[in-house]
């Protein structure tokens, strides 16, 4: 079947950090333009990072550039999370974004992300940043 699976979350004290992994099955990641995405109970899905299937290019959320590095390593699409705050804390979830918005550069609102059910998605990885 295929599927994406999400990997690494945990808890860390402010100013620790973390790397997120995602692994796919019956399709290669490589081919994909593939997104972070964190939620917090209650509100709504927020973009983090997203790497370009047709150029490689990276993008960034506000809230987390300079901190966070989205990479594509042996497969995998990897997010390092350093200098971690309070405010990081929510479940991270990696996707395709096909047909949420097509390619990277085409995600206007980072701050309101509506899935695509046709996208594939996993189940997310817990991250919670406290002291």
């Amino acid at each position: 079947q295929v599927h994406v699976v999400e990997s690494g979350g945990g808890l860390v004290q402010p100013g620790g950090s973390l790397r997120l992994s995602c692994a796919a099955s019956g399709f290669r990641l490589d081919d994909y333009s593939m997104g972070w995405f964190r939620q917090v109970p209650g509100k709504h899905r927020e973009g983090v990072s997203c790497i370009n299937y047709s150029d490689g290019t990276t993008y960034y959320a506000d809230a987390v550039k300079g901190r966070f590095t989205i990479s594509r390593n042996s497969g995998r699409v990897d997010l390092q999370m350093n200098n971690l705050k309070p405010e990081d804390t929510a479940v991270y979830y990696c996707a395709t974004v096909y047909f949420s918005f097509g390619e990277c550069h085409f995600l206007m609102n980072w701050g309101v992300i509506k899935p695509d059910l046709r996208d594939l998605w996993g189940r997310g990885t817990q991250v919670t940043v406290s002291s």
